[in-house]
């Protein structure tokens, strides 16, 4: 009679507090984390807004911005929203071999590259123009400065510790260039097997666009900053799943100002953070991390063998795909490739994701 009993109270308490009876879902997300409120850090947020994941780490590369400003503006985001507990994890500063003179060398041969990241020239202190950030200096930031500081792991030996910690547990979310992870994947080849699976935003296939990728053979920024990078990342063997977010898909959806005061009205910290500081903008990178939250929001999908033109002739920095039963067999994954979502679900799930309480926030010395 006592055990039944018991049995009743575990089964009351199970319905009674249904987060403690499931398991969070374990995420690494590596992110070239451009700041204030950009795709970038948005779409950090859709992991860290979500009551049903567990984020082990960001671990920050160079790309949009050079690392260590991105980590200051990471640092500060999760300051404002109170999540300091999170760790953030240095990765590469520079890709595995493209560089700044390779570029110009190769704009020389075929053509100019509009956007290039941390290499654009852009103003800096004093109305200067033309005018390179260097890649260790860390201006003052708009949304405050940082008090926290990052961890002093590097992120290749970051994300291979958490893998062998949570063998099979954890997806690794990378929405940014890809030199973290080949840069794991070099010392620890178990790193693909060893993962849950990987959630990339880059590459293009197909775009319909009028901005400057429609025209340039496929070359998509995340991809193009570190091709090599994507060569060693998606010709690895191992992965149990590659779902890989293009720019075709990412373009049909926006960031406008009507959606910014929507999310607003919210007076929690992740909503006033948007509200301050974010900007009209595609959502690249929230897309490819709403999706893994919600597989409901792709409405349509194909898969394809996928690798990178890394051979520094016309095509470098391009993807590269094959219908199953075309690809050469040089190592090529199979990836799941998302080509068409339901907008208004996805509009509805990020704006509800921005505007609730963050998920285990404490408030922090100097937020606001």
């Amino acid at each position: 009679m006592r055990s039944k009993c018991a049995l009743c109270v575990l089964v009351a308490l199970s319905f009674l507090c249904p987060t403690s009876a499931q398991t969070k879902r374990k995420v690494i997300i590596d992110q070239d984390a451009r700041g204030p409120a950009t795709t970038d850090q948005q779409s950090i947020l859709v992991f860290l807004q979500s009551p049903e994941v567990e984020v082990l780490g960001i671990t920050v590369v160079s790309g949009d911005m050079w690392r260590d400003e991105e980590m200051a503006h990471t640092l500060r985001m999760l300051e404002l929203v109170g999540r300091t507990d999170v760790p953030v994890v240095p990765g590469a500063v520079y890709p595995l071999i493209n560089r700044m003179e390779l570029i110009e060398r190769w704009e020389g041969l075929y053509g100019k590259v509009r956007y290039q990241g941390a290499w654009n020239k852009r103003p800096i202190g004093d109305g200067q123009r033309g005018v390179f950030h260097g890649p260790y200096e860390i201006p003052d930031l708009k949304e405050g400065n940082p008090t926290t500081k990052p961890v002093e792991e590097d992120a290749a030996h970051f994300i291979i510790r958490m893998l062998h910690k949570y063998p099979h547990e954890v997806t690794v979310y990378a929405g940014g260039p890809l030199t973290d992870l080949a840069q794991a994947i070099s010392l620890d080849p178990a790193v693909p097997d060893l993962a849950q699976e990987l959630v990339i935003m880059g590459g293009s296939i197909a775009p319909v666009t009028p901005y400057p990728w429609a025209t340039t053979n496929r070359r998509e920024f995340n991809f193009w900053w570190d091709p090599e990078s994507v060569y060693m990342t998606l010709t690895a063997p191992g992965w149990h799943k590659i779902t890989v977010t293009t720019v075709d898909i990412s373009i049909k959806t926006r960031m406008d100002k009507a959606m910014i005061a929507e999310i607003g009205k919210s007076q929690n910290p992740a909503a006033q953070y948007i509200a301050k500081y974010a900007d009209e903008e595609y959502r690249w990178d929230e897309l490819a991390a709403a999706a893994w939250l919600d597989p409901s929001i792709i409405t349509k999908q194909t898969q394809l063998y996928m690798d990178m033109d890394y051979s520094h002739g016309p095509g470098y920095g391009n993807t590269l795909v094959w219908m199953p039963g075309t690809q050469p067999g040089l190592g090529e994954n199979l990836v799941n490739v998302p080509q068409d979502l339901d907008l208004a679900k996805f509009d509805k799930m990020f704006i509800d994701l921005m505007s609730r309480p963050t998920p285990g926030a404490k408030p922090v010395a100097g937020s606001k």
